[in-house]
């Protein structure tokens, strides 16, 4: 009886969500595959959670299902009082959603859980100076970077740059414009950032950033 509840309780996987889109759509596997370019045989692999698919993959499924992006990572909505799920993900690297941009190396973490209130992301910064990083970035929300490996400088649209050594960390409002930079005398600089938001669509704010 206690499997049964857990299970009952435990958010949709990956596989889930495609089968749903799937079967709203009274598509075979073999029209879903041409619909959105991902072969028969994989999204096979995925529907029986035996497979992910990367951001780029995503991505893909996204915009020639024309879906948004977190409709891929969306929780069904059974119940409209709050409830305990006792949901938990633990979060790796080799797991992480990854996405590469000019200035920054994405590692979305816990990507397993949908709806959440936070989403939690490793970060890799290249860019060394403010011009180089170029317009200064702005989404829904709130967050908290700490830093774990080298130095940065944070820039931001209201305040003077501060700098941020190992073991500190910024909290900040996110729509106003802001940037994290490598400081001198370091190559590269290894941060995890915490985003949230009390509305909906803080996944598609976020991914609306890379492109």
């Amino acid at each position: 009886m206690a499997e049964l509840m857990t299970d009952r309780s435990s958010p949709p996987t990956l596989g889930a969500v495609m089968r749903g889109i799937r079967s709203r759509n009274g598509w075979t596997l073999k029209e879903m595959s041409a619909k959105s370019g991902i072969p028969v045989s994989t999204l096979s692999k995925v529907e029986h959670d035996r497979l992910t698919l990367s951001y780029d993959k995503l991505q893909q499924v996204s915009q020639r299902l024309k879906i948004r992006m977190s409709d891929l990572f969306a929780e069904d909505e059974e119940e409209s009082s709050p409830r305990v799920t006792g949901r938990r993900s633990i979060g790796t690297v080799e797991r992480a959603a990854r996405v590469t941009t000019d200035n920054y190396d994405y590692h979305y973490l816990c990507t397993d859980l949908r709806q959440k209130r936070m989403i939690p992301i490793l970060t890799r910064i290249r860019a060394h100076s403010a011009s180089e990083f170029g317009e200064l970035v702005r989404h829904q929300g709130e967050e908290f970077i700490y830093v774990l490996e080298g130095r940065i400088e944070v820039h931001s649209e209201f305040y003077d740059p501060v700098t941020l050594d190992v073991g500190q960390g910024i909290y900040l409002d996110s729509s106003m414009g802001h940037a994290y930079v490598v400081a001198d005398g370091f190559e590269e600089a290894l941060v995890l950032g915490v985003c949230s938001s009390a509305d909906d669509g803080l996944m598609d704010s976020l991914m609306s950033l890379h492109g």
